[in-house]
């Protein structure tokens, strides 16, 4: 097990990384305006379990097999960076319904709850957050990596999904003064296409030079 020092450090070091916004807390607050706060708060919860999928890969080794290869690490990225392209896709061609115009409209929760789980799964920074950044916590010296790797990991998560949920429901309580003004929805709709068109893009070319 970790000890209560090196538990602290990591703690201060991912509320660190968590509090920078990346592409599953853009998509918790696209969620949570078009939707309403609950819409959000599933969608967060989907995260997290998308979350615990990295740390499950981390503590049986698929870190080491995924950094040791270029081809690999590509597949990752660009299936993630395709996926937010798509999601922005929809948005921007108003495929996707906007509780701004009609609250009774949208995903259900089943589908917020699974698209949240895949679009953290295929987030490449989660992925190189625990492929690359927890590593550097594990001591093997204090016992099994791998239930060091699952403790470390789903703290990790665990202070994400409180931030996430913060993310949900500051957007929520937004998005009740947005859907009194008629021409929020098609910003709503423009702004976040947009905004994950240009996530999904940056994805996909960051990293693009990484060797084997």
């Amino acid at each position: 097990m970790p000890d209560a020092e090196t538990i602290w450090l990591f703690c201060l070091a991912a509320t660190a990384l968590i509090v920078i916004p990346g592409p599953a807390v853009l998509y918790i607050v696209a969620q949570s305006v078009g939707q309403g706060r609950r819409a959000g708060l599933v969608s967060a919860s989907g995260v997290a379990s998308g979350g615990l999928v990295h740390v499950i890969g981390a503590a049986i080794g698929i870190s080491g097999l995924l950094l040791s290869s270029a081809t690999l690490f590509s597949i990752v990225k660009f299936v993630g960076a395709g996926y937010l392209i798509y999601l922005g896709a929809r948005r921007l061609l108003g495929l996707e319904a906007s509780a701004l115009v009609a609250p009774t409209g949208g995903r259900s929760r089943r589908q917020l709850y699974r698209d949240g789980a895949v679009v953290n799964i295929l987030n490449p920074k989660t992925a190189l957050f625990f492929y690359a950044f927890l590593p550097q916590f594990l001591d093997p010296g204090r016992g099994s990596v791998a239930l060091q790797a699952v403790v470390l990991g789903t703290l990790f998560v665990a202070i994400a999904l409180v931030s996430d949920s913060l993310w949900a429901l500051a957007s929520g309580s937004a998005a009740s003064w947005l859907k009194a003004r008629p021409i929020a929805a098609t910003v709503e709709r423009w702004v976040t296409g947009t905004v994950l068109i240009g996530l999904g893009t940056a994805a996909a070319l960051t990293g693009a030079h990484r060797s084997k």
